[in-house]
């Protein structure tokens, strides 16, 4: 995530490119000779929300890009309007931005408004992020007098249920999904506690002694209170939970164990989000894992792919510490190597054939191009070609292994 994501994302990323895996990791194809391989005409690229549409048999089926306020006019928003029917906000829906400096501020929607305007106008679906974040949390939630616990439980809970409701409300029933809660899961593998205990929201619940898990069943309460006050349902507006690294089976643990507490106390919760930030190292095994696991618990639970990218760079461990270079891998430049965008094209057939089940209902890339992504800048500043179209807007060899299953990859 760009900007303000790239904070949260230092341990997703250190453990994921710490873990390889053997089994069914996409292949790096040898160098091309006769000069450098020639992409199809740009032209000729068809929808590839219609592709994917096409393949889950579901006209409607949201394919979505995190985008910011500048991309909804020129040249972006005409690629964004071809290729994408869903778009996730990239930070404008965060708490911070709509109600950042204290609880008597006014509301902020209008960077939101846009976004949600530019999905109306062009019939693309809106999905909402995020609720309740720790990296996002503005400090009036947790002000006041601890020194009695129940009643400071009392006062933060009131704030929360009335931001989520009210932010809720106002978006209605445009928005199809929410991530209520947005990466409360313990970085820790197969953590005794599988919370991230360091949030704000975890350690203000917790004052005096009391259980600070419970804000992940509040957000969803409050979440489905709004919903229902809108005569929705979990058919048309799925509250999930989103986290990264459940393509790791320690972190995943966490998050099972975590959705099976919500499930076990009745709690609305309609499935699971898996971030997917992967590197050229990640292995299609691990991502059917993932969704396996949310299956496994027989709720019937959707799983959405909520903040894609492939990173050209397979860093080791060290780089997401040090955060320089090296150990993180040297800059490819504006030209990356053909061997890399290759093995980058198979991981993303790989991965949609993986994509590609019933429960799988809506996929979302983190950003639209490469211009546009947070990797640019996490975890060192240098050149990332992590999505399906080039810094000139034009399809990558990427892109054409999603939508031509025949393509050879050079």
């Amino acid at each position: 995530m760009k900007g303000i994501r790239a904070s949260a994302a230092a341990t997703l990323a250190c453990v994921l490119v710490a873990c390889g895996g053997g089994g069914e990791a996409a292949p790096v194809p040898p160098p091309g000779g006769g000069g450098p391989p020639q992409l199809p005409d740009p032209a000729t690229a068809p929808a590839l929300k219609t592709i994917i549409a096409g393949n889950f048999g579901t006209v409607n089926f949201p394919v979505g890009a995190a985008i910011g306020t500048a991309s909804t006019t020129g040249a972006d928003a005409a690629l964004l309007t071809k290729h994408f029917s869903s778009i996730t906000a990239e930070n404008v829906m965060k708490p911070d931005t709509i109600k950042g400096t204290s609880e008597a501020q006014a509301y902020n929607f209008a960077p939101a408004d846009q976004l949600a305007a530019f999905a109306q106008a062009n019939n693309m679906r809106l999905r909402g992020h995020a609720l309740l974040w720790h990296q996002t949390a503005p400090a009036w939630f947790f002000a006041g007098d601890q020194s009695n616990a129940v009643l400071y439980r009392s006062t933060v809970r009131n704030r929360l249920r009335t931001y989520i409701v009210d932010v809720v409300t106002h978006f209605g029933a445009q928005v199809y999904a929410w991530d209520v809660v947005n990466e409360v899961a313990s970085d820790t593998q197969n953590a005794a506690n599988p919370y991230r205990t360091s949030s704000p929201w975890y350690q203000a619940y917790s004052v005096g002694g009391l259980n600070g898990s419970d804000y992940v069943a509040d957000a969803f309460l409050f979440a489905n209170e709004a919903r229902t006050s809108l005569g929705l349902t979990r058919t048309s507006m799925k509250l999930m939970l989103n986290d990264y690294n459940t393509e790791l089976p320690g972190k995943r643990a966490n998050v099972i164990q975590i959705v099976q507490s919500l499930i076990t106390q009745g709690v609305p919760i309609d499935g699971v989000g898996h971030q997917f930030h992967l590197t050229l190292g990640s292995n299609g095994l691990d991502i059917a894992a993932a969704l396996d696991a949310t299956q496994n618990l027989g709720a019937m639970l959707d799983n959405h792919v909520t903040e894609l990218d492939v990173s050209i760079y397979d860093d080791p461990g060290s780089c997401f510490s040090s955060r320089t270079i090296p150990p993180c891998l040297a800059d490819y430049g504006a030209n990356p190597p053909q061997t890399v965008l290759s093995q980058q094209a198979t991981l993303y057939r790989v991965l949609f054939n993986r994509f590609r089940r019933p429960d799988v209902t809506s996929i979302t890339f983190w950003g639209f191009a490469d211009k546009s992504t947070w990797l640019n800048s996490f975890p060192v500043n240098r050149t990332n070609r992590p999505l399906l179209f080039d810094t000139a807007l034009n399809p990558k060899w990427a892109f054409w292994t999603v939508v031509d299953p025949t393509i050879v990859v050079p």
